[in-house]
């Protein structure tokens, strides 16, 4: 996926202006950050909360407290850290209101058989509960580089940590899934 192809093509100060915008109540230049971020956001909270629903309310509420709380904007940070940040806050607060843990059940076309479908579906599910079942920083670092395609400096700047952490966190991180993985019989 690279969703956030949107975010590396527009400069800083586009953002900073929408963001101007959208204080001197544009409604227009808040569609807009919604339409560019959106879709890497939703896939953010997917892979942290782990259900459909559960991820679109976090996304929805996120994109809800950015527009009510604009005035908070640190216009030195880029905005997608800071929406981001709201989005994981959102997350959280879902997991611990409604504690929910089981994977979502994936629907998605193949060009595949029904075996090759429920083979997809199963793998989807396995990564999905292995992810769920690493520590919050783990599962983080995983989606940001895998599922939103961010680079180590964009994610150092997301997170607010240095590019050494987050290497180090995901270096950790894919051997603690992958030691899920192995546990739970997915892989050997």
């Amino acid at each position: 996926m690279s969703g956030d192809s949107a975010i590396r093509t527009r400069p800083a100060e586009d953002e900073l202006t929408l963001a101007r915008s959208i204080a001197h109540g544009d409604q227009g230049a808040f569609e807009l950050l919604v339409t560019r971020y959106e879709r890497v956001l939703f896939s953010v909270a997917l892979r942290l909360v782990g259900e459909y629903e559960d991820a679109r309310d976090a996304t929805q509420n996120a994109f809800v407290r950015a527009y009510e709380h604009l005035d908070t904007f640190d216009p030195s940070r880029k905005f997608f850290s800071w929406i981001y940040r709201i989005v994981v806050n959102e997350c959280l607060n879902l997991r611990r209101a409604r504690h929910s843990s089981e994977p979502l059940p994936p629907t998605f076309e193949t060009e595949g058989g029904a075996f090759d479908a429920v083979a997809t579906a199963e793998a989807h599910e396995q990564i999905q509960a292995a992810l769920l079942a690493l520590t919050p920083e783990y599962r983080e670092v995983v989606v940001l580089r895998h599922f939103a395609d961010l680079s180590y400096e964009e994610i150092s700047e997301t997170l607010g940590v240095p590019e050494k952490t987050v290497k180090s966190r995901l270096f950790s991180a894919r051997h603690a899934l992958r030691d899920v993985l192995v546990t739970r019989g997915y892989f050997s």
